[in-house]
């Protein structure tokens, strides 16, 4: 899954246990609808927790993560679930390389979401052949 948001808090790395295992949160406003933006808590863990690094407060992202659901069975014999959303890949919003161009964009039937290149050429100083 991917969303395109705005970074609003970012955390330090902790480090839990003797293993050494790394996570670092961050958290992100969602506006798919801006009237009623969410604000979503997403997850870095082990090598990835660097990534965010190079971003700052306000700053838009693109998140590549994956929903993680996880069942425990608590002492009392309960059992109890949980989600995360684990953030794999950060990059900026206006990055270029997040799209790269040499995958031309379909919508969900495989047609062009990119208009032809003759729409694109320049006919300055040619004449227009249409009537229009």
């Amino acid at each position: 899954m991917e969303i395109k948001a705005k970074l609003l808090e970012k955390y330090d790395t902790a480090t839990f246990g003797t293993g050494g295992f790394k996570k670092r949160e961050f958290v992100v406003e969602y506006s798919e609808n801006p009237q009623y933006p969410e604000f979503i808590k997403f997850e870095l863990i082990q090598d990835k927790c660097e990534q965010l690094d190079g971003f700052n407060i306000g700053q838009e992202l693109n998140i590549a993560f994956n929903l993680k659901g996880r069942k425990w069975t608590n002492p009392k014999g309960e059992v109890v679930y949980f989600n995360s959303l684990q953030a794999w890949r950060l990059s900026a919003a206006n990055d270029i390389a997040a799209t790269p161009a040499s995958q031309p964009q379909t919508d969900e039937a495989g047609a062009s979401l990119t208009e032809p290149e003759w729409l694109n050429t320049d006919n300055s100083g040619e004449a227009d052949d249409l009537p229009f």
